[in-house]
């Protein structure tokens, strides 16, 4: 394979292909796992007659439930208080309902508050849109309500009033520059406060507001952000945390007493929760069980008051600290909330509500106490189960209408004796059990009702789920078979024009049945795309790579030992993919990757004439194979380390002036100007970041002398390697420019030990070019570049060593595969108001600065084993979703919400990196194509 012109455009053509199958594919697993359950045609409910005249709901945002009820839980805090929130754990041990409210993934704000608000669980994707205003008008308790006052932040508020009836959701928000993330975020919290005591004022003077205020099936809204804002800014445990619990539960306590002058009566009910928790390193978005516990608690009118504990008791171990052991726990989901909210006022469920009224089981105390006792209980819950099935109904219409051969959910859909469904006979039988006054068993079956509609709905979401599950492996497996041609010559004999017809025909018509299919039933765009990639890769290996297979097979002389060296290098890679999907849960395997790499492959492949002729080379390779293998080891819990921050920057410095002068062709050379401006721009970020630290550390807020100067110098530094005039005389200066370039992102934004870990990543990776040169040039002798692409099986290994550094990038730094596993702290040095789009732009950027080194070195390997570019790549091209599928088929939606975010980040993140596995070895080539050329020059004229 020589890198003709065309064979040039070919890869190119390879590796578009490539980038966009797999972004078009990672949008599969929310097709095929989480579709967004919002329809639209459901008749509402209405849930009695109501228990109060206005509920308030209190959300204290990123409040973790542990923190908030355990006793000593800020021990660690000089003078802490024992009880650190004594109104709410009143309320608990008085007058109110308390237990926990579990949350789905993704643990954020939009999604946690639509559960509340709503009812209804958002699919997962939603997290893309955990900030912006709903772009789909889902029904809510705001809506039902006569009228909603919300008061609280700018990101949440807005969704709520739009696509509410007009006029029935008021919001008063602040602005938001004042989301500051280095400043005292409890003023949030008390600006919440005082704009509901101006309510009340104003009320005074204004007839309309008053009348509107002293209405019934009134909400109040109150969202206090400052949890959240300390938690990214401080973590959970601080003492600033534990302050801001302070002040929200004094919040609490005054709005009591507000409510209680204004209206004077007793027809208000309280629920006071979160939208999600909080994990050890102050970020959420997962499954973590601290992002998906928040704490719950409910009192006033409709309430009920403090239950003795059960047996078997409803506390667990994690609840043992909270020293609350002789009150009954009461867990619910957190979509059940709206349907609580519902029915204390009395108005419709909201219809796309899948909560359960907490109370609909008689055998589990919830959280009502009605005036009218059992009987309200139970219609009530009848009117949640007919609300569900209403949503169960429309659903099931639509999926009969649009499938071919469609089979009905048989516990809801059998027909019974009466000729209607068994959903309806099932209905009847309840009304005559609540006629009789058999309370019990009227609630019973209502239980029974609500959770066989749920598995109905679940039925419908993932009836097409197997045939995705099947298009998606086929896919993979065909980009695979796919990518594999571009690694073999093209056999002689090609196949016929008949059979170049055939398999042609024989795709498109597999491809207009599927199409077909999916145009009669109404099917997404996504899945004509989905189908459409495997019919073109398999037809392309059809035509051009089996006969490669077929020729392959006749040529060898003994077919039994062929097919035993495929099988076995099949094993090798499979087993090594393996290994790495493992590593994602298990960080200790990429240190013995490295251990792997360093000692044992020297040993067991390496001719013992490399090893005696190469001492120095086999010592360096293997300290720093074991160096950068102590990284993933550390804790990745870290906390703010200036000193080791600065350290980062010291090695940053010493490796890049002591590899500037080695890189020289000739003996050791003073720094070029080009190099002494890179260092200094390495200096002044050491020096701004140690002052912007200090100053946030002091809660002196960030100078803005230190955030523009942060900004120029890390702008500057990272384009002038690419700007700079400089003249690169060998590969490795070149990679070193680069290194010094982005050296600034590891000092600014680093909170401990990256930048060591970047420095002990590229002197692996330099090395690396020079180990498998050498090893190369005495096996093989050095081929010409001119001969093309011959391929060996030992450009399987180097391949998975790629593969390897790709993974070692991300897990290296101390990220976790976890889409909350991202340090904040660093990114209030260039962004200190709450600003999420930029805030991901520059973690992705300190994500992609190893990548840019490990792409310039793999384009300088390539080179340096003269070989064509992208030859390399090519071969790990065909191996890359082996992971990709392992992690796709391990996605699920059941289980702990720890073990669904994981399945859901292990698959983005692994999609992700291998897509920038191509991404970064184009752009290699690229970087290091003048250098490459001109040294490549310098070497012909020194033959000469």
């Amino acid at each position: 394979m020589q890198m003709t012109a065309s064979n040039h455009k070919n890869v190119l053509k390879l590796l578009t292909l490539g980038l966009i199958f797999h972004v078009v594919f990672i949008a599969s697993v929310f097709d095929c796992y989480f579709t967004s359950p919002v329809v639209h045609g459901m008749l509402p409910r209405r849930a009695g007659p109501g228990e109060a005249k206005r509920v308030v709901l209190i959300v204290g945002d990123g409040l973790r439930a542990d923190l908030l009820f355990s006793v000593n839980a800020f021990s660690f805090v000089p003078s802490s208080p024992k009880i650190v929130a004594p109104h709410l754990r009143d309320i608990i041990q008085t007058r109110g309902a308390f237990g926990l409210s579990h949350t789905r993934v993704p643990t954020e704000s939009r999604p946690g508050h639509v559960a509340i608000i709503g009812g209804m669980y958002e699919d997962v994707s939603a997290v893309t849109k955990g900030w912006k205003t709903n772009p789909v008008h889902f029904d809510s308790v705001f809506n039902q309500s006569s009228h909603t006052f919300s008061f609280g932040s700018p990101d949440i508020l807005p969704m709520f009033a739009q696509g509410a009836t007009p006029g029935k959701v008021d919001t008063w928000s602040y602005d938001e520059e004042d989301e500051d993330f280095t400043k005292d975020a409890t003023a949030l919290d008390t600006w919440v406060l005082d704009q509901l005591q101006t309510l009340f004022q104003n009320a005074s003077s204004n007839d309309l507001l008053d009348s509107e205020l002293r209405a019934d099936k009134v909400v109040f809204f109150l969202h206090l952000l400052g949890l959240d804002t300390t938690g990214h800014s401080y973590r959970p445990h601080s003492k600033e945390y534990m302050n801001n619990i302070q002040v929200v539960d004094s919040i609490v306590r005054q709005t009591e007493e507000l409510f209680s002058k204004f209206y004077n009566d007793e027809e208000t009910s309280f629920i006071f929760t979160a939208d999600h928790g909080m994990s050890e390193i102050g970020n959420h978005g997962d499954g973590d069980p601290d992002n998906t516990r928040t704490p719950l608690i409910a009192w006033g009118r409709g309430i009920r008051g403090p239950l003795p504990d059960i047996i078997p008791s409803s506390h667990d171990e994690y609840s043992r600290p909270w020293q609350l052991d002789d009150f009954l726990r009461r867990d619910v989901e957190q979509a059940d909330l709206a349907p609580l909210m519902a029915a204390l006022l009395g108005i419709n469920y909201p219809v796309n509500s899948v909560g359960i009224l907490p109370d609909a089981d008689p055998t589990r105390p919830g959280y009502l106490l009605p005036r009218e006792g059992e009987s309200a209980l139970v219609r009530l819950a009848l009117a949640n189960a007919e609300s569900i099935l209403e949503h169960y109904r429309v659903k099931h219409e639509s999926k009969a209408a649009q499938t071919i051969l469609y089979k009905g959910f048989e516990p809801l859909e059998e027909v019974s004796r009466d000729g209607k469904p068994s959903r309806v006979s099932w209905l009847s039988k309840i009304q005559r059990l609540i006629s009789d006054e058999r309370w019990f068993e009227a609630r019973r079956e209502t239980a029974e009702l609500i959770k066989v509609t749920l598995q109905g709905l679940r039925y419908l979401e993932t009836y097409n789920r197997v045939l995705i599950r099947i298009i998606v492996m086929i896919a993979y497996l065909g980009w695979s078979a796919y990518a594999s041609l571009s690694i073999f010559p093209p056999p002689a004999s090609l196949v016929s024009g008949r059979q170049r017809t055939t398999i042609r025909l024989a795709t498109a018509t597999i491809l207009a049945i599927f199409w077909a299919l999916f145009t009669a039933e109404r099917a997404p765009w996504t899945f004509y795309v989905y189908v459409t990639f495997p019919c073109y890769f398999w037809q392309q290996f059809a035509l051009h790579g089996v006969p490669i297979v077929v020729q392959q097979f006749k040529s060898s002389d003994r077919r039994g030992p062929f097919i035993g060296r495929v099988l076995f290098h099949l094993v090798i890679v499979v087993v090594v993919l393996q290994c790495m999907v493992a590593a994602y849960t298990h960080r200790s395997l990429w240190s013995i990757g490295f251990l792997v790499m360093g000692i044992l492959w020297p040993y067991a492949s390496w001719s013992s004439h490399v090893r005696s002729q190469h001492p120095r080379l086999l010592l360096s390779w293997m300290s720093s194979c074991v160096v950068t293998g102590i990284f993933p080891l550390l804790d990745v819990n870290k906390r703010e380390d200036l000193y080791m921050i600065m350290c980062g920057g010291a090695m940053i410095l010493a490796v890049g002036a002591g590899c500037t002068r080695l890189a020289s062709n000739g003996p050791l050379k003073t720094l070029t100007p080009s190099e002494i401006i890179q260092a200094s721009f390495i200096l002044l970020a050491m020096t701004i970041t140690a002052s912007s630290v200090k100053s946030l550390q002091a809660k002196q807020g960030l100078p803005i002398i230190n955030q523009i100067s942060a900004w120029v110098i890390l702008a500057v530094s990272s384009i002038y390697p690419f700007i700079s005039k400089a003249q690169h005389s060998t590969p490795t200066s070149r990679i070193l420019s680069l290194f010094l370039g982005f050296g600034v992102c590891f000092v600014i934004l680093s909170i401990s030990v990256e930048g060591l870990f970047y420095t002990a990543f590229t002197c692996n990776l330099l090395l690396w070019i020079e180990v498998e040169a050498t090893v190369r040039s005495n096996r093989a002798g050095t081929a010409s570049q001119n001969q093309g692409y011959e391929f060996h099986t030992d450009d399987i290994r180097i391949a998975l060593f790629f593969l390897f550094f790709v993974q070692v990038a991300f897990f290296g730094t101390g990220n976790v595969a976890s889409i909350s596993s991202f340090y904040l702290e660093p990114v209030y040095r260039l962004v200190p108001i709450f600003n999420p789009f930029l805030m991901a732009t520059l973690l992705i950027f300190k994500i992609v600065a190893p990548y840019v080194i490990l792409s310039a070195v793999f384009a300088t390997l390539n080179a340096r084993l003269h070989l064509p570019p992208f030859s390399l790549f090519l071969v790990a091209l065909t191996l890359t979703d082996g992971m990709t599928m392992t992690f796709f088929l391990n996605v699920t939606d059941t289980g702990s919400w720890l073990e669904i975010g994981q399945s859901i980040s292990f698959f983005c993140i692994t999609s992700l990196l291998l897509v920038w596995s191509a991404g970064i070895c184009t752009a290699g080539e690229y970087l290091m194509v003048d250098t490459l050329l001109f040294h490549k020059s310098t070497d012909s004229r020194k033959l000469e």
